[in-house]
């Protein structure tokens, strides 16, 4: 088997991405050790504070963070970082000129119950001769130079793309990441499908008859039957899509009319997006392509439905 070193090296990137992405590797190996130890290690449980949506953070929210701020700042492998966890974005002074957006530990609410959660990073170009800010995060995902995730389950997988292809690589007992899927690819059509269902009630009405086309089977108007799997973990959700295909779908709802959606734009919707198309499939926020949206803000919501091709143009259909 191929290592990442071994597999970047033949990439052709720019040497200082390729070193920012091995940096990356690395941070996530050192959560995955953290996560896998679990109660034994003193990290589960919560934090006892808030992040800047309001959210309550667990204690592994903010170890996750932090590991990721020191070892990128350490490493200077980018001029400035942005996290879930922080208001705004930290410079660091003499990085490599790109822009990196994490979420630290997607899947919260699965930390103390041991279900599969995970990391998801974004990098974007920096501004050339400038100190960067918030304001420069704010490119459409279409810019990005490269994308993934690392998802903390039974192994420990590292899921990315240069922005020629998607690539998965499994973390040994030595440390290191050996490619195990040289080409991750999402078939047009779809069996299977990811939506929080106890939302359902507060549904417009294209999500409404989307979801109830699928859940009316062979008896129904798409003639077939359809599987849901629900994980709470946009990571793990997304990674069995990127194995085995299938679609996901985070709608806005009428819980909240101003609220565009739940999760976060720069840095959910926008990587997972970018590893979605790579892989053959489409990302939508229910009305135009996520990688084309113009970010207003560092920690902007988004309506997401991703996945299968067929899937994802009929639901998008749906709310023309």
């Amino acid at each position: 088997m191929k290592s990442l070193d071994q597999v970047l090296s033949a990439s052709g990137a720019p040497a200082d991405l390729q070193k920012l992405i091995l940096a990356l590797a690395q941070t996530c190996a050192e959560i995955s050790a953290k996560v896998r130890l679990g109660a034994l290690a003193g990290v589960l449980g919560e934090a006892g504070s808030d992040n800047v949506q309001g959210e309550h953070q667990k204690k592994l929210d903010l170890i996750a963070n932090d590991l990721l701020v020191n070892h990128l700042s350490s490493a200077k492998v980018a001029l400035a970082l942005g996290s879930e966890e922080m208001d705004h974005a930290v410079v660091v002074p003499g990085g490599a000129p790109y822009l990196v957006a994490f979420d630290p530990l997607d899947g919260s609410s699965n930390i103390d119950v041991n279900v599969s959660i995970g990391t998801i990073f974004s990098v974007l170009p920096a501004p050339a001769g400038k100190t960067p800010g918030d304001e420069d995060f704010l490119q459409p995902g279409e810019r990005q130079v490269a994308a993934g995730y690392a998802v903390y389950g039974p192994s420990t997988e590292l899921v990315f793309s240069l922005g020629r292809g998607v690539q998965a690589f499994t973390l040994d007992n030595q440390g290191r990441w050996l490619m195990t899927v040289e080409k991750m690819t999402i078939a047009p059509a779809a069996k299977e499908f990811a939506i929080n269902a106890s939302n359902s009630r507060f549904w417009y009405a294209p999500v409404q008859r989307y979801i109830s086309e699928l859940q009316a089977g062979k008896t129904g108007p798409r003639g077939k039957d359809f599987n849901m799997r629900w994980v709470a973990s946009m990571v793990a959700d997304v990674h069995r899509i990127l194995c085995r295909g299938g679609v996901f779908l985070y709608p806005a709802d009428q819980r909240d009319p101003a609220k565009p959606g739940k999760l976060r734009l720069l840095y959910e919707a926008n990587p997972m997006s970018f590893l979605v198309e790579q892989a053959g499939g489409v990302s939508t926020n229910g009305h135009e392509r996520i990688l084309s949206l113009q970010p207003t803000k560092l920690h902007e919501r988004v309506a997401v439905f991703l996945g299968a091709k067929e899937e994802i143009d009929l639901v998008t259909g749906y709310h023309r």
